[in-house]
């Protein structure tokens, strides 16, 4: 078992959930997020990112959607662990059910190879079990009007990412690209859309 303080929380799990990274800690100081908010996380795996916005944000209340059990295990009890009341439902996020319109901010780190890409980022990182285009489907309908979807990919994905927001009805409304360092390429890609948001997209430093 590994464990790593994030702030107040202690995040913990073992051989076989995908372990913490550098994505889920930027995607999780990226994401807009308020007091009391519903948040929702597709595809939670150890329920990092609930943890990373319970501690930005007072009395938000917390669910996860994970299709593997031992991730879904894990993510409930790294909430139980440090107090945090949330539900975390062992479910494909493509059917799960939770009713539309239920939550002001959806998030996710998702798989990034498309399939045929050639891209080897293992199985939790290949989209066979769920595809960019199925992911902001899923976001678009458990987000409220004027909620928000805010997501990690790969820069090469970029016209990818925002093209399918777009489709769902999520309007990009914030993109920020980080690299490793001066000098470097961007490595991470991060992207905030509006459900029914008028156009208009910040590109954030």
């Amino acid at each position: 078992m590994k464990t790593e303080q994030l702030g107040p929380y202690t995040l913990s799990w073992p051989e076989g959930v995908f372990p913490l990274g550098g994505d889920a800690l930027a995607l999780g100081e990226f994401a807009t997020v308020r007091p009391r908010w519903r948040v929702c996380d597709l595809g939670t795996g150890s329920g990092v990112l609930l943890l990373l916005l319970a501690r930005r944000a007072e009395g938000l209340s917390l669910t996860g959607v994970e299709l593997d059990p031992l991730s879904a295990r894990t993510a409930r009890s790294n909430l139980e662990r440090n107090g945090l009341a949330g539900e975390i439902l062992p479910a494909d996020l493509r059917s799960v059910p939770l009713p539309a319109g239920a939550f002001d901010l959806v998030v996710s780190n998702p798989p990034y190879f498309s399939l045929g890409s050639g891209g080897s980022g293992g199985p939790t990182r290949s989209e066979e079990h769920c595809a960019l285009e199925e992911l902001c489907a899923a976001a678009a309908r458990l987000v409220r009007n004027g909620g928000r979807f805010a997501l990690c990919h790969r820069p090469e994905r970029l016209t990818d990412v925002v093209c399918t927001l777009r489709a769902s009805g999520l309007e990009p409304k914030r993109l920020k690209l980080v690299s490793h360092g001066p000098g470097h390429p961007p490595a991470l890609l991060l992207v905030e859309g509006v459900r029914q948001g008028r156009p208009g997209l910040t590109i954030e430093e």
